[in-house]
């Protein structure tokens, strides 16, 4: 089924982020219809405003667009939406979202306009800045999380956030490191912050962030004595957030996935988005429906005692 132009221009595969929002009552082990719903309202929320900002995005840069190869193709470069549509499904979207929020709790209300204040300050500046661009994208997943335990009163274990804030660091050095080598490629986006990069300094990034994601889930999943998970039997999804990353650093290296038997890397800038590998590599994918099956085993094993 083909999107109408409205609805694309609003980016809508790139809500998967948003997901994370239902981390809270997940990693609490709280999943009841309220908490769903509580966490779903967020979901929607960040959706809202995050699409918003692509439709700014997209009016300012209108012109640029229209002579990229690629990007004219764009609901509002292609002007199959018009420039004032486009306005005022932004004013919209980000207005209601934030006014939901603050309706909803004004815990919600602080870290939904906490995050608009970042994005407004990521595409003025700070996605210009070496270092500190990677480090705007983990806060907003970070915020992400934050909203999700927010929006429905759950106390978020310190562990789980410093979790977030390394996993969200490793994807955003994984997708630098893909824009590098496709710029370099003279294919994909060509950021201008890319020129303060080398394969060398996003190596140890990554080396570094890598380590903390490792060390702080297992921190939290090995137990309530940690503050961390309610039950220790949570060490078990442990495989498979290391098979997880170690897979996403394979898809991420061209010298090893161009070798034989490997699927060839694609020639566009697919690969340097989180969410494609997410919704288009199925061993990632069995990994992350395995670790979520692992989690709600474990989750009903504990509510009916059976573990502790």
């Amino acid at each position: 089924m083909t999107l109408s132009p409205h609805v694309r221009a609003l980016r809508p595969r790139q809500w998967t982020k948003n997901a994370i929002v239902f981390a809270a009552p997940l990693f609490a082990f709280d999943l009841t219809p309220a908490t769903l719903l509580g966490s779903s309202l967020a979901f929607v929320l960040f959706c809202a405003i995050s699409s918003s900002f692509y439709l700014v995005n997209d009016i300012v840069d209108v012109n640029a667009d229209r002579l990229h190869p690629i990007k004219r193709h764009r609901p509002i470069a292609s002007g199959q939406v018009k420039m004032s549509t486009a306005k005022v499904m932004a004013a919209v979207l980000l207005v209601g979202g934030l006014g939901l929020g603050w309706w909803k709790a004004w815990e919600l209300g602080a870290v939904l306009t906490l995050y608009t204040v970042l994005q407004a300050a990521y595409n003025l500046g700070l996605k210009r800045l070496v270092i500190l661009d990677v480090m705007a994208i983990a806060t907003g997943f970070v915020l992400r999380a934050v909203a999700g335990a927010a929006a429905i009163d759950i106390r978020l274990s310190p562990w789980f956030l410093l979790c977030t804030a390394f996993l969200a660091l490793f994807l955003g050095i994984e997708k630098r490191k893909a824009e590098l080598r496709l710029s370099q490629l003279g294919i994909g986006k060509t950021r201008p912050v890319l020129k303060r990069y080398s394969f060398l300094l996003l190596g140890r990034m990554e080396n570094i962030v890598t380590t903390g994601t490792i060390m702080t889930y297992a921190i939290w999943s090995s137990g309530p004595q940690v503050e961390g998970a309610p039950t220790p039997w949570m060490m078990l999804t442990l495989p498979f957030v290391l098979y997880g990353l170690f897979r996403y650093q394979l898809l991420s290296d061209p010298k090893i996935m161009e070798r034989p038997g490997f699927k060839p890397i694609p020639t566009s800038d697919r690969s340097e988005r989180p969410e494609e590998i997410l919704l288009s590599d199925w061993p990632v994918l069995l990994t992350i429906v395995g670790w979520i099956l692992t989690v709600c085993t474990i989750l009903g094993l504990y509510e009916r005692g059976v573990i502790s």
